[in-house]
């Protein structure tokens, strides 16, 4: 595995080494700077540890406290990010409508391929840039079009970013919305998916693309739903099927996709929560999408017989966290059933959700922490080889004899709490 972002803490120690404890006669400048070139080059090939890998996930449409808003777990990852050698994590996290923020070492993952790349299925092989599609619904209206495409030459021209053509589905998508009466979260469907299967299979093999941003037209209704989020109350009715729009291509083409939808502006109001309001700055929501595409890593079948030594697999990663009542996902489910080498799973309890799927019920092996704050801390311990307990008062207990029952993730549940 790459690792895509390593900074060394022994750099500045070595300079005052060489400053204040050589008692030879100064050494000229140019041989200095060789000297010192030399060392950090040793340095940089002699690493002895992995590089880290965290996986950062909350589910879409299930009413997150953070993450379930405009680009609200968005600082969570940039933090995450510091303190880990990668992180992958999906657009749900990463998206802020017209907001966004760029992490080298942050891998921009579609929640159908995180949940294969889990399974250990496929791998991420990380690139430089990708080709970038764009896909407009027939439905949406010309001057809300026209907005779209002025967001696509913008962020060509004054990004630099590699949106190379468009195109508009043969019909109107008819996107649908319903919140599962069951479940409590936002799903929905496309009345016409043939439609937007065709034009990414145009993009595809007529202009090269290997990344396509969906634009859908979505209904202008549900006021009271629009007022509750833009209180940051409520889920996002949404995002349910906007996943549903990204997994049809992700599993169809196995390329990297996202998705943005169309809407009609709403009127200001002055009651506007912050975590909402990175949807209300502009006329679309596209920014954010084709700013992730462009650095997304491209999806490639573990048996495929293609991979190098660049490819990110399931049992590269280190440690997950999610919302403590998240568990039940496929991504999740799978990370903690790995047998070798299974990742650190964090739950977080201030993050709640709609749902009700703890790691209790999934019998995941866990560790429970109050909030990201503590989540952080936990992750800094486990890269840097530390038991996280072992920085609580009384965190370690008496070492016990081995139990005889097997332990293989599902035969015993240990949800442990740093409280």
């Amino acid at each position: 595995m790459a690792a895509l972002h390593c900074s060394c803490p022994f750099r500045s120690n070595l300079i005052n080494f060489k400053t204040h404890c050589s008692t030879a006669k100064p050494t000229p400048p140019r041989a200095k700077q060789l000297k010192m070139s030399s060392a950090w080059n040793f340095y940089q090939s002699h690493k002895v540890q992995k590089a880290y890998t965290s996986v950062l996930i909350v589910p879409t449409g299930i009413g997150a406290s953070i993450g379930g808003f405009a680009g609200d777990a968005l600082p969570v990852a940039r933090t995450l990010s510091s303190v880990v050698d990668c992180l992958i994590s999906h657009p749900n996290v990463l998206n802020a409508a017209m907001l966004y923020w760029p992490m080298s070492n942050v891998l921009y993952v579609e929640g159908h391929a995180l949940d294969r790349f889990a399974e250990g299925l496929w791998a991420l092989q990380p690139v430089h840039q990708n080709r970038v599609g764009l896909i407009l619904d027939a439905g949406i209206e010309e001057e809300l079009r026209v907005r779209h495409l002025q967001v696509a030459d913008a962020t060509r021209a004054s990004l630099g970013l590699p949106v190379f053509e468009y195109i508009i589905t043969d019909k109107p998508l008819e996107v649908e919305k319903w919140v599962d009466p069951k479940s409590g979260q936002s799903t929905g469907r496309i009345k016409h998916p043939d439609s937007l299967l065709r034009a990414v299979e145009k993009l595809v093999n007529h202009s090269g693309v290997n990344a396509v941003a969906v634009v859908g037209r979505f209904p202008d209704d549900g006021i009271e739903d629009n007022d509750n989020y833009r209180l940051g109350i409520g889920i996002d009715h949404l995002a349910g099927v906007e996943a549903v729009i990204s997994h049809l291509v992700v599993k169809e083409f196995r390329i990297p996709c996202a998705h943005a939808p169309a809407l009609l502006p709403l009127p200001p109001t002055p009651a506007l929560c912050p975590k909402s309001a990175a949807e209300e700055i502009g006329y679309t929501f596209l920014p954010c999408v084709l700013a992730g595409l462009s650095y997304a890593p491209q999806y490639l079948l573990r048996n495929s017989g293609s991979l190098d030594k660049n490819c990110i697999l399931a049992s590269d990663v280190d440690s997950v966290i999610l919302p403590i009542t998240a568990c039940g996902g496929d991504g999740a489910l799978s990370f903690a059933r790995i047998r070798k080498n299974r990742p650190l799973i964090i739950v977080v309890e201030e993050n709640e959700t709609v749902l009700n799927d703890t790691p209790e019920k999934f019998l995941i092996d866990a560790v429970k922490v109050s909030n990201y704050w503590e989540a952080l801390g936990v992750i800094a311990a486990h890269k840097a080889g530390v038991d996280p307990y072992s920085l609580r008062k009384n965190g370690v207990k008496n070492i016990t004899q081995t139990s005889s029952l097997p332990y293989n993730g599902y035969a015993l549940s240990s949800i442990q709490s740093l409280h």
